[in-house]
């Protein structure tokens, strides 16, 4: 059977991955439109900041590497058109200038997203960047050290524009967050949590603009100098646009079924209105854990899942994708915060009830001084005020722990409540935790809301 991937980053990746570990004998051709394969933007700041010095590091894989492993890996090489009548791809040669057709037995689509430009005027003006891929990152690293850069205006506080504000922050610019959203990182955390980072943030020179729609970009020479929303104008001499990403499906239309966001349509099996393609990664849906519903959740842990999925169906085992709790972490200069699930800023949007608790208090007990380890920690348990199912979680500290909120992501797709968290077996040891573990107290404080 002869498999063709279309694309190399996380999605695609796992695909092939998973194919490998199944049947290693496959005939599988991995296409990278760029010349760089697999590429890790989720591991870009770590780049920018120094703590990774080369970025030919930030990759799953190399050429030479999944060669070795029998791919027949192919950069600088686009999949321009599908024909799903007589499965075949045509495929343009960027190197050479030439182009082919390749047939296949079976197609998987992990084509992603781009970012998102904003149709405001002055949007072609120099030092408008992007922060996504090889490419950008090269750029946005030289930017860092440019003395000439001293304002830096960011678009958008998801976690790519955050980790953008922090970088340029740590370089000892001026950083000005602009978001249409009333608060930064709202679709991950709640009130209590963003406060307190958005606080933080501007201990650092980084200043949140927020229920600000952006209007124009202004510029002198070609080149941008400030940027003006709905409410000020604010000095720029770099932008680093994170405003949302678009699914890369413009090739795709009339070739596979699309919804009215552009994001081709799947089933549980991965695949497409074409038996015989499958598609993952940002450019699909995926099932919604708390919601029982599909869901945009565009995270690398979804599309390799994704992946592995797509890996099993297409080899003729039927598995269907098992559904997420959309976990994330992040990281905020000294803090360090995760989510999962439903969150009370949320749970409208998604059309569900909720009810929530927070809890306030220490990692370890009190016992324990802020220099063993110890610290203030917020915890807000989300659960469904009629039966008490576990519905989502957010956790930060200037302590790393984070990882509690795998344990909320499984509590989740297990469809345990709150009775069941407020008494689970945690381990106590006073150098680790604490003898109820926060977990347990806030699922105990939601129990008493439900008697």
């Amino acid at each position: 059977m002869k498999v063709i991937v279309v694309g190399s980053s996380h999605g695609g990746y796992e695909t092939v991955r998973g194919i490998l570990a199944t049947q290693p004998d496959t005939e599988i051709q991995w296409y990278e439109q760029g010349d760089f394969l697999s590429f890790l933007s989720c591991g870009m700041q770590l780049y920018l900041e120094g703590t990774v010095k080369d970025v030919n590091q930030v990759r799953y894989a190399t050429p030479e590497g999944m060669t070795k492993a029998g791919v027949h890996v192919f950069v600088k090489q686009e999949i321009s058109k599908i024909d799903p009548n007589n499965r075949t791809v045509h495929v343009i040669n960027h190197a050479d200038g030439t182009e082919r057709d390749e047939t296949y037995d079976k197609l998987v689509l992990s084509v992603g997203a781009v970012p998102f430009e904003l149709p405001v005027p002055g949007h072609e003006l120099q030092n408008i960047y992007a922060m996504r891929g090889r490419d950008w990152a090269i750029k946005l690293k030289a930017k860092t050290v440019d003395p000439d850069i001293n304002n830096v205006v960011v678009i958008g506080s998801g976690y790519i524009g955050i980790e953008a504000a922090e970088v340029f922050a740590k370089a000892g610019k001026h950083v000005t967050v602009i978001d249409l959203l009333p608060r930064l990182l709202s679709l991950y955390l709640d009130e209590e949590f963003t406060s307190t980072l958005t606080a933080e943030m501007a201990t650092h020179h980084i200043t949140a603009a927020v229920n600000q729609q952006v209007q124009a970009f202004n510029g002198e020479a070609g080149h941008v100098v400030s940027v003006t929303t709905d409410q000020a104008t604010y000095p720029a001499d770099l932008v680093v646009s994170a405003a949302g990403i678009k699914a890369n499906t413009t090739m795709l239309k009339g070739v596979v079924d699309l919804d009215d966001h552009g994001l081709i349509k799947i089933n549980q099996y991965l695949q497409t209105s074409q038996p015989d393609i499958y598609a993952v990664g940002d450019a699909t849906l995926v099932p919604f854990a708390p919601t029982g519903q599909s869901a945009r959740i565009a995270l690398a842990t979804n599309a390799r899942r994704q992946g592995r999925f797509a890996a099993k169906n297409l080899l003729g085992i039927p598995s269907p994708m098992p559904a997420v709790s959309g976990s994330s972490a992040l990281s905020v200069f000294d803090y360090h915060f995760s989510s999962t699930g439903v969150k009370t800023g949320t749970s409208k949007k998604l059309g569900i009830r909720s009810a929530s608790v927070l809890v306030t208090d220490t990692v370890r007990p009190k016992f324990v001084p802020n220099n063993a380890g110890n610290d203030k920690v917020w915890f807000k348990l989300t659960f469904d005020p009629d039966d008490g199912r576990v519905l989502g979680a957010q956790i930060m500290s200037k302590i790393d722990v984070t990882a509690n909120i795998n344990t909320i992501s499984l509590a989740i797709q297990a469809r345990l409540t709150v009775a069941d968290l407020a008494y689970t077996d945690f381990f106590f040891q006073p150098g680790f935790d604490r003898p109820w573990n926060i977990m347990n107290v806030a699922a105990q404080k939601a129990l008493a809301t439900l008697a």
